[in-house]
């Protein structure tokens, strides 16, 4: 069995608390910003920012088809929190371009503008479940159309607001900005 290296994007939006969850769920983490570090590392979050801006660093960084290829060899898990979660979804029409790692489309800023962020319990239904968490939304993205390999993971009401598939995980909310961390617990078992 191989063991677990986690890594985090650190190319920019909500790196540190990530760091800190991964820290507190037992491991390591590595800060990613070359592609040359991405040999060593199982685990990878792509943290929340601003979807356009992060894939623009991704491919100034040559990490943009890196990344997609080890997850599609089976090599890497990925967890993307809101902006990361939108570069994991299926094509759309809008910008910026996607991975189709995860079967779902990802409405930019689907809540509304950063004035329309706010704070709401969540519930866990699958994954790292079942139970309530705090559940925050900045800027975020809406989960649209789905296809059945997508498991949906956490609801805020009926609606999904967390996903898998396989060992992609995308939330629209940040997870990293609470105390619960049984989600990259759970990540770090993928």
């Amino acid at each position: 069995m191989t063991a677990i290296c986690a890594g985090v994007l650190a190319l920019q939006g909500s790196v540190e608390p990530h760091l800190r969850a991964l820290s507190r769920a037992g491991v390591d983490p590595i800060e990613l910003r070359r592609p040359d570090q991405l040999d060593q590392i199982t685990h990878l979050v792509l943290p929340g920012g601003e979807s356009t801006t992060l894939h623009h660093l991704l491919e100034l960084h040559s990490l943009s088809s890196e990344i997609p290829q080890r997850v599609e060899a089976g090599d890497l898990a990925l967890l993307g929190t809101c902006a990361g979660a939108i570069l994991m979804g299926r094509e759309c029409q809008e910008s910026p371009p996607r991975w189709n790692l995860i079967d779902v489309e990802f409405q930019r800023n689907g809540y509304g503008r950063q004035v329309h962020s706010f704070i709401e319990p969540i519930e866990w239904i699958a994954g790292p479940g079942p139970g309530a968490s705090e559940g925050i939304f900045i800027r975020a993205p809406r989960i649209g159309q789905l296809s059945p390999p997508v498991e949906v993971i956490a609801t805020l009401g009926t609606e999904a607001v967390a996903v898998r598939q396989e060992r992609c995980v995308a939330c629209t909310f940040h997870p990293e900005l609470t105390e619960d961390d049984r989600l990259h617990r759970w990540f770090l078992s993928l």
